[in-house]
């Protein structure tokens, strides 16, 4: 078995540190320089989006973040231990979770097979029924081949998934999109829910109005870098700017 990596501790983790600190943060795919200087805090149990049109980086920061990209430079830190020198395995032993837009529901497993299939990490996860609590309806197809399930449905079996982990930080990437109305309104009651229940979730999310129904606070992400933020509190002073930033 590998022997598990140092986990460097940081002078700023003290109880009013943000539980997610990224400084600097830089990217590549290949060659291609794709994230500038990304910044962002996130402090326990809040609900942070990014923010941005198409192409802005806002995946590639929750991939970075994951350690999913090799070529990266910058500052990490999530619960006051510095992550950039860790593969995505052990930052994910650390309790970080990603829930990626593509969802990545195995065609090959039952949803009970999907469900079960990450390792709890740490204490504090979602028990099953916690899960069927959250999304009844999975409940309901347990038997059922995961990518047979709606597109709403393979999305609760995304997120129950990795609610198993017991990771403290959420990253949902694009959890809305191309859902109906009806499904995209229980995400935002399970997202509201998650908070209560103290998780820390960072959401990429297209849909602005959706976003400002769940979120405490929200990051501009532009070529690959944050040019603003705006507490959700503010979201109607600054309607102007927000059109200019996203076209909404």
């Amino acid at each position: 078995m590998a022997e598990e990596p140092l986990i460097t501790a940081c002078k700023s983790a003290e109880p009013s540190a943000p539980l997610l600190a990224v400084r600097g943060l830089e990217a590549w795919y290949g060659e291609s320089h794709v994230l500038h200087g990304i910044d962002v805090d996130v402090r326990r149990g809040e609900v942070v989006t990014l923010l941005g049109r198409n192409g802005a980086g806002k995946t590639t920061t929750l991939k970075s973040i994951m350690g999913i990209l090799s070529k990266r430079k910058g500052s990490v830190v999530f619960d006051g231990k510095e992550l950039m020198h860790l593969p995505a395995r052990w930052i994910a032993r650390a309790g970080i979770a990603l829930c990626p837009e593509e969802r990545g529901i195995f065609s090959s497993l039952s949803v009970r097979e999907n469900l079960m299939l990450p390792p709890k990490v740490q204490a504090g996860s979602l028990s099953v029924d916690q899960i069927f609590a959250l999304f009844p309806n999975l409940k309901e197809r347990l038997s059922s081949q995961g990518t047979k399930l709606s597109g709403g449905e393979q999305q609760m079996l995304a997120i129950g998934r990795i609610l198993r982990t017991g990771a403290d930080l959420l990253l949902l990437d694009e959890p809305t999109e191309g859902l109906a109305p009806v499904i995209v309104q229980q995400i935002g009651r399970t997202i509201a829910q998650l908070k209560r229940q103290g998780f820390t979730i960072v959401l990429v999310e297209q849909n602005f109005h959706f976003a400002s129904s769940v979120a405490d606070r929200h990051y501009i992400v532009e070529q690959g870098k944050t040019i603003d933020m705006i507490e959700n509190s503010d979201v109607e002073g600054n309607l102007g700017k927000l059109h200019a930033y996203l076209g909404v």
